[in-house]
């Protein structure tokens, strides 16, 4: 059948097709990650009829002759169990599709936290798991599995969800600082704290749990980790976003305490 083809050859059906989308014989995608490692943009370059789904949220420009679709993240399970985990989690309770339309076009994505960008490559073979928060787009091809209980139930703890990739194509993923990237051999372990974990490729096993006993996540400070056995690739964001709100908080703290109790006097004024 034809590309332009508008009916059925065998049965003379009009055929009906969605116009937005239209799935293509996949090519390498084309892109630059820009200002890296601190400040890292990602710039795709989708061909005529092409696109490409991103976080909501994540686009700082396009061209103007891309069109874009909104959706959720949980197609599924319905509106409500997206509500659900977004409410749970804090995550985005929707995802874009850019579309190149009447020519090639371009779009530049970001994502709050500063820091780098890394492009993972997904196929048959090798998936990866990824800190939903982490994640910044995908090609057509590679399906974001969130029937997964790491992401419904969110089983890395301290309401930290992950995203399962499977299919084949290109994900994009960013980090709060540096992205720093291991290798792991058959049987190598490697133990992450679960603020520092981006991502880990699915042919790795892992195990989530307490650092240490219970006594030393108290005095210790650590919550949960994540032990993982290789082979695979294990992504580690430098800086932990948690950390750095406490360490934030140590400044604006006092003042919104001051503020709170000048307030409860009545104001700096005084009552009236």
């Amino acid at each position: 059948m034809g590309d332009n083809a508008k009916f059925c050859p065998k049965c003379g059906a009009r055929i009906l097709q969605e116009p937005a989308i239209i799935e293509k014989e996949q090519q390498p995608l084309e892109y630059k990650i820009k200002y890296q490692p601190s400040y890292s943009l990602l710039e795709v370059q989708l061909p005529q009829g092409s696109y490409i789904t991103a976080e909501a949220g994540a686009m700082t420009y396009m061209s103007s002759n891309i069109e874009v679709k909104t959706r959720t993240r949980m197609k599924e399970t319905g509106l409500w169990g997206t509500i659900k985990v977004s409410l749970l989690g804090g995550e985005t309770l929707f995802i874009n599709d850019y579309i190149a339309k009447g020519g090639d076009g371009k779009v530049g994505l970001v994502s709050a936290p500063l820091g780098d960008i890394a492009h993972l490559e997904v196929s048959q073979e090798k998936g990866y798991i990824i800190q939903s928060s982490a994640y910044i787009a995908s090609t057509p091809k590679v399906k974001l599995d969130t029937e997964w209980q790491g992401f419904t139930k969110g089983l890395f703890g301290q309401n930290l969800f992950m995203i399962k990739t499977l299919g084949e194509g290109d994900v994009f993923i960013t980090a709060f600082g540096a992205i720093d990237k291991h290798e792991l051999e058959p049987g190598e372990k490697l133990v992450v704290d679960n603020f520092h974990l981006a991502a880990l490729s699915t042919t790795c096993q892992y195990e989530v749990r307490m650092f240490g006993g219970l006594k030393s996540t108290i005095l210790g400070g650590e919550g949960l980790i994540t032990e993982v056995t290789g082979p695979g690739e294990v992504y580690i964001q430098t800086k932990n976003p948690q950390e750095f709100v406490n360490w934030l908080w140590r400044y604006i703290g006092p003042r919104v305490h001051a503020s709170s109790r000048r307030a409860s006097r009545g104001g700096l004024f005084g009552r009236r």
